[in-house]
């Protein structure tokens, strides 16, 4: 195999090895709650540590609330949030800077559970631990295969996206001379939102044209409900949706600067540094890495994404399962990124799911508490977009 990338920074077990800092993750029942299959953009937006922690501080106020059993049986407080129209929106509630790409496909499965997961940080059930574990070792087995991999020590949120630029910067020659690789950063504005996300697998067919290939693990020997189908598509156009932009020139480093509150005339770390001059890259700060990247993206001459594919693989025996062919619907992926924000922006209350979909309710961790279903499948008061006072 030729190694078309010696060296490659990988960001979020690096993380987690340097600070020391235990990640939060959330109760759920994998086949009910949709995360019976996790991608390699999944482990990472789990191991990333930036915003879980500013959201769990923001949950730990007194209030109102339900209790569940936690993983160690103990009870675990459920804030009950009070939806008025004084309540910040919440990207403000949960003190997010942005938003990941499975936090839009996890609304697409039901928008009330991943609410609840949001209130609820640090909760992680066995079964979910398990689907991690296992996951994990099948997408690093894959990515060996492509990439060798190199941690990097970081300590500070610019040294962390200056991880993902690098990578980026690493990535563009080997898909232009129509290379594959894995575990792309994207990320780009989407209604006001930034949205950030990573893609497993970027390869060209033997046309030439650019594929997208995502991975999702199996813990059953079979495929996924059409429910979960519905899901996994979405999340690899929302991919395609940001990846074109980033290669069309339509994402700003201003943009990024502005959502994510980085200092890019902050000096980058020793070890960041090192790295990237070892690959070439004469930088001092992240503003340097940003300015880097955006102009190596404009003057690549990069396509965007021709075809979209999922495939289903067994964790127990590595067997594929089955791939799937995605159509890209720019106006309904338009359409649903827009209903979605809504409720992020504070236009409206985080709807469950339809009566003809109320089987997921089955199994779900939060059903017993759940004001969507407690209200016969409508939310307990309208909340309406906020108008300013007239002073």
């Amino acid at each position: 195999m030729e190694n078309l990338i010696q060296e490659r920074v990988y960001a979020g077990l690096c993380t987690m090895a340097e600070t020391g800092e235990e990640v939060s993750a959330e109760e759920v029942s994998a086949e009910a709650s949709g995360f019976s299959d996790l991608s390699d953009s999944e482990f990472l937006e789990y191991l990333d540590l930036e915003d879980t922690q500013e959201s769990s501080a923001s949950l730990s106020k007194p209030g109102p609330s339900s209790e569940l059993p936690g993983k160690d049986g103990k009870l675990i407080n459920l804030p009950k949030w009070k939806r008025r129209l004084d309540v910040s929106p919440p990207m403000e509630r949960f003190h997010l800077k942005y938003l990941y790409v499975t936090d839009l496909s996890a609304q697409d499965w039901c928008e009330q559970h991943m609410v609840y997961e949001k209130e609820l940080p640090g909760f992680l059930a066995p079964e979910k631990a398990n689907v991690l574990d296992t996951g994990a070792s099948i997408h690093l087995a894959r990515e060996l295969e492509v990439h060798d991999l190199v941690t990097i020590p970081i300590t500070t949120k610019e040294d962390a996206w200056a991880v993902k630029f690098l990578n980026i910067l690493s990535m563009i020659p080997v898909l232009q001379s129509e290379g594959r690789t894995r575990e792309f950063p994207v990320f780009g504005e989407v209604e006001g939102v930034l949205l950030v996300g990573v893609i497993d697998e970027l390869c060209y067919t033997a046309k030439g044209e650019l594929e997208l290939a995502e991975l999702k693990t199996r813990r059953r020997p079979m495929l996924p409900l059409e429910a979960q189908k519905k899901k996994d598509r979405f999340q690899v156009s929302l991919y395609k949706y940001i990846f074109d932009a980033m290669v069309q020139g339509k994402v700003t480093s201003a943009s990024l600067i502005h959502h994510t509150k980085l200092c890019p005339d902050k000096p980058l770390g020793p070890s960041v540094l090192r790295h990237a001059r070892q690959g070439g890259f004469s930088v001092k700060s992240l503003g340097d890495l940003m300015e880097l990247v955006f102009l190596s993206l404009t003057l690549s001459d990069l396509p965007v994404i021709d075809i979209l594919r999922i495939e289903y693989i067994h964790q127990e025996t590595a067997t594929v399962l089955g791939t799937e062919t995605v159509a890209f619907e720019e106006k309904e992926v338009k359409g649903k990124v827009q209903h979605y924000m809504a409720y992020w922006m504070g236009h409206r209350e985080p709807q469950g799911v339809d009566v003809e979909e109320a089987w997921k309710c089955r199994t779900c961790n939060y059903a017993d508490i759940c004001e969507w279903r407690k209200g016969g499948g409508m939310p307990s008061c309208t909340l309406e977009p906020q108008t300013k006072k007239v002073k």
